[in-house]
């Protein structure tokens, strides 16, 4: 039964694309500002990334709440709930003047918007029929794509043209314009009774906080070498056998039901989302370090440059939209991975003289492979699952893609930097001081071969060459990582078009 006019669903497809990239766009567009504030808030650089880990930290752990309280209150009201907490802990935020301040709002920022990403995920299957799910699935990858690689730019721009406070009050005209069309468009949906599993709760959280915080502290700590990395990782396994232990032993009302995990295509579309992830996020931290630390150019040209793979990010996904009902999509998948690793094979040749044009085209081929992966996984995943399964699977979903670019930043940024340490030793045990190439480059640099002038001035060009190694072995990293989405395709059974167990998730969305 059609639940709403095709205007209304419309609109509504448009509060839920920009609820997703208003979310996501948080979790990247303050990274180009934490220099500024860290000088007028006084913080050290260790204290000002606790603005983005208490953020990341507090969305993590509330994310699989989304089919409690989807049930509890109902999809409307939460996604209204969550809009309004999400854009007034911006604005307070923007107003912060002190650390604690603004790491407090930061908090309450990740725990009221931490549902937008999966509710608008779930909206969108219920809104749409089953034949048109890679359609609505498209629209919300634009969302989950577009956000990460434009928050840098747009936080850049923000922070140089007025100041840092505009990366949180950016959010707040938004903000109230999508609420205020949400509470127009969106119907009354229905709700059940559900008592909160306190203690399920509560083991899931020290398992994804202690995840979390050694994937933010780690590379700071020296990793297992630390005392406090360890005994995090002990407290986060402990957290996370506890919660498995529960949630199998648990009867009525677990914190989600651990069943979805039997379903095969959940599991493998978790696994693909993953690695898929991992490489993504990875890539989207390192050339921009790459583009603004060693070739030089300044961040609003970086922005320039990573602009174009968002805008064929967002074409291959609606083109994937449209190929989902006629294209197996494990073909889409498998299509979109080679397409991504002929598009990462020239970064693994980079060099100091590497031109923006070079930058520029492999990344706009990577953006069309990871718009032909996104959507099919993003609909395949929920295609065999039981149709009351899915509000706990869609956050469930967003939780794990969330972690697996937190595991790809954290493993890229201990690669790059173990890499270069190795690369700048074995550059530097080749600089003899008897070389006759030494005295020829001293000579046509003008430096004094006496002195320490170029001495330090060749330190420098060898760490450089060193970073730039490091980032050469990184992409190539990154490459393998990619093709190993290959054979995980293996893994998809598809149900026959005709007889989709959880194809219609039922009378979702009412009318009023």
């Amino acid at each position: 039964m059609e639940a709403v006019s095709p205007r209304q669903r419309t609109v509504i497809t448009l509060v839920v694309m920009v609820s997703t990239i208003m979310q996501l766009l948080d979790t990247t567009i303050v990274n180009v500002a934490l220099p500024h504030m860290k000088g007028q808030l006084g913080a050290s650089p260790e204290q000002i990334s606790w603005v983005l880990t208490s953020y990341v930290v507090a969305s993590s752990i509330f994310m699989p709440l989304t089919g409690f309280f989807s049930d509890r209150i109902g999809l409307r009201a939460y996604l209204l709930v969550s809009i309004a907490g999400f854009t007034l802990t911006s604005a307070l935020c923007g107003l912060a003047t002190t650390l604690d301040q603004i790491v407090l709002f930061r908090i309450l920022q990740g725990i009221l918007g931490a549902a937008l990403v999966p509710l608008s995920q779930m909206i969108l299957i219920r809104l749409y029929p089953i034949e048109e799910r890679g359609r609505a699935m498209a629209i919300w990858g634009v969302g989950i794509m577009a956000g990460p690689i434009l928050g840098p730019s747009l936080g850049g721009w923000l922070t140089e043209s007025w100041s840092w406070h505009w990366t949180f009050f950016i959010n707040v005209p938004i903000g109230i314009l999508i609420w205020l069309l949400a509470w127009a468009t969106l119907p009354s949906t229905s709700t059940r009774e559900r008592r909160m599993d306190w203690t399920g709760f509560a083991l899931m959280a020290i398992a994804v906080a202690g995840l979390q915080l050694i994937l933010d502290l780690g590379e700071r700590h020296d990793w297992l070498d630390s005392n406090l990395i360890r005994s995090l990782l002990v407290v986060s396994l402990a957290g996370l056998a506890g919660f498995v232990w529960h949630g199998l032993g648990k009867g009525e009302d677990p914190l989600f039901d651990l069943g979805i995990f039997r379903d095969r295509n959940f599991v493998a579309a978790v696994l693909l989302i993953t690695t898929m992830t991992l490489g993504f996020y990875g890539a989207t931290l390192l050339v921009p370090l790459m583009l603004v630390g060693s070739l030089g150019f300044s961040p609003m040209v970086t922005g320039f440059l990573l602009a174009p793979r968002g805008f064929t990010t967002i074409i291959s996904s609606l083109l994937a939209g449209r190929l989902m009902g006629h294209v197996d999509g494990r073909l889409l998948v498998a299509a979109g991975t080679l397409i991504i690793a002929a598009g990462s094979y020239p970064m693994t040749g980079y060099n100091l003289d590497t031109t923006p044009v070079q930058v520029m085209i492999p990344g706009m081929i990577q953006g069309l492979g990871l718009g032909l992966i996104f959507v099919p996984l993003s609909t395949m995943a929920y295609r065999t699952l039981a149709a009351h399964r899915v509000p706990e699977a869609t956050g469930v979903f967003s939780l794990i893609r969330s972690m697996g670019g937190s595991v790809g930043i954290a493993i890229l940024s201990a690669f790059t930097a173990r890499h270069a340490q190795m690369a700048w030793s074995q550059l530097r045990g080749g600089v003899q001081d008897t070389a006759p190439a030494l005295r020829d480059w001293q000579l046509a640099s003008g430096l004094d071969s006496e002195g320490g002038e170029s001495w330090r001035v060749l330190a420098g060009l060898v760490e450089q060459q060193g970073q730039m190694v490091a980032y050469v072995d990184a992409f190539q990293f990154i490459l393998v990582v990619f093709l190993l989405m290959l054979p995980l395709l293996l893994v998809f059974r598809l149900p026959p078009r005709d007889g989709t167990r959880g194809a219609a998730p039922g009378p979702a969305l009412d009318s009023h």
